[in-house]
């Protein structure tokens, strides 16, 4: 994907850097008019040069295409992860993953919020953690619990034995009482104060 995707910008700016150029060439006068007329003159007149540039037009729509195509589905592959059974494919979609996470963590008191990000390459399975976390625990303990849940829920939901690499990015710190805190609303009914009476009516 990293060479496919620096193939593309590496074409994509030549071609617009030639065009640039050109367009500049044009501005500036550099070139005078009755060059530029002779040559074009003579690629309409030659139909070798005609079919040259057809057949290099042609082949450069062809190829603009198939990185597109190309792209697009390393894209899709990128975020599915699909194993065989023997009934047939299974694909499973990495949003699938990340809401699996977030609700595995749930059970954590020291997270406060989780972000999951799922990354499938060759290499294997990517997970980018990004967490809000409690300020009264240990950063480094609770971090390594959420990599070890993390990867342990990962591994026997999908049942692969692929290389699974965890990563915790710790956004915010805050402290529980801000979180315990709710805004009181203005038109709030204040609490019932009194004795409640149980009856038959």
């Amino acid at each position: 994907m990293r060479f496919l995707s620096g193939l593309t910008l590496f074409f994509y700016t030549l071609v617009f850097f030639i065009f640039g150029g050109l367009f500049i060439v044009i501005a500036a006068n550099v070139v005078p008019q009755e060059t530029i007329s002779y040559y074009l003159d003579t690629l309409y007149s030659d139909i070798n040069i005609r079919l040259i540039l057809g057949g290099t037009g042609a082949l450069l729509i062809l190829i603009s295409i198939m990185v597109v195509n190309v792209a697009m589905g390393t894209i899709r592959r990128e975020r599915t992860i699909a194993f065989e059974n023997p009934d047939g494919q299974v694909t499973i979609s990495l949003t699938a993953i990340d809401d699996f996470i977030k609700r595995a963590i749930k059970q954590l008191p020291e997270v406060k919020e989780l972000r999951p990000a799922v990354r499938a390459g060759k290499k294997g399975i990517s997970i980018v953690n990004r967490v809000v976390l409690f300020s009264d625990i240990n950063i480094p303990e609770t971090t390594e619990k959420i990599q070890g849940i993390v990867k342990t829920r990962v591994q026997d939901m999908l049942g692969v034995d692929e290389p699974i690499t965890i990563k915790v990015h710790v956004v915010k710190i805050v402290h529980k009482d801000e979180h315990r805190k709710e805004p009181k609303k203005d038109n709030e009914t204040p609490p019932f104060r009194g004795n409640i009476e149980y009856g038959n009516y």
